[in-house]
């Protein structure tokens, strides 16, 4: 029987190389989620000739209906859910707290703390009643850390990384593992036009310098495995040591 992963934000850079890892594990079959049609469909295009089926819906996280009708969609092609890949996520303004508006904190909290939430509410049916599942979330360092100018952001990773592990102890007992990823900074469409010197100071802070969305994925690979049976609650930092000093 084929595995089945789900993944929302598969039209950025992390979560387009997520889809090529998946799509190109043995028995796996994956559905693609982004807000822009454009960017899914380029995903879809970047992956590897040799893949398992594939599916895509066009959804905001933000809208638990839409989330919804993305888990129906996977369970309606492949019968099952196995994996959720809660990946879709917004950066914030940059400004200091008293510069900030409330809609730039709101969107924040819509699309990174609710679409956790929303993915989670809407593929829980499908995994207790298979009494097996796995989810993982997008965190980042910066929920671990302090960055400034940056408030929105850090909030609502360090919500993310709470709602993994809330969700980790409610759902075990039903099969279900939860778990999230922190990564640090890593090679994105976000940079292009940035000075070199400002992204030499970014990488500076990286005792292994500049990551790229390709060297996460083992991560969210080992989390989704079966290797990863006996761990939930987690938050894996991926960070090229930026949080070790």
């Amino acid at each position: 029987m084929s595995r089945v992963v789900v993944i929302t934000g598969a039209g950025g850079a992390l979560g387009s190389a997520l889809a090529s890892q998946f799509a190109g594990e043995p028995d796996t079959d994956v559905v693609l989620s982004d807000v822009s049609e454009a960017a899914l469909a380029a995903t879809v295009e970047s992956l590897p000739g040799e893949h398992g089926r594939v599916e895509t819906v066009t959804a905001d996280v933000s809208d638990f209906t839409q989330v919804e009708a993305v888990v129906a969609r996977a369970v309606e092609r492949f019968g099952r859910i196995d994996v959720l890949i809660s990946n879709a996520g917004v950066l914030s303004p940059n400004g200091r707290i008293h510069n900030l508006t409330t809609a730039d904190w709101e969107r924040a909290f819509r699309v990174n703390v609710l679409g956790g939430v929303h993915g989670i509410k809407a593929v829980v049916p499908v995994m207790r009643s298979q009494k097996s599942g796995s989810i993982v979330l997008t965190a980042s360092v910066s929920g671990l850390t302090a960055w400034s100018h940056a408030a929105p952001y850090c909030a609502t990773k360090a919500a993310v990384i709470q709602l993994a592990k809330v969700a980790a102890v409610e759902y075990a007992r039903d099969g279900i593992r939860v778990n999230c990823v922190c990564p640090g900074t890593f090679v994105s469409a976000i940079h292009e036009g940035l000075p070199q010197a400002a992204i030499d100071a970014i990488g500076a802070k990286h005792p292994l310098g500049l990551g790229s969305a390709s060297e996460l994925v083992g991560a969210y690979s080992y989390l989704a495995s079966d290797a990863a049976g006996w761990t939930t609650g987690t938050a894996m930092v991926v960070d090229g040591g930026y949080s070790a000093p």
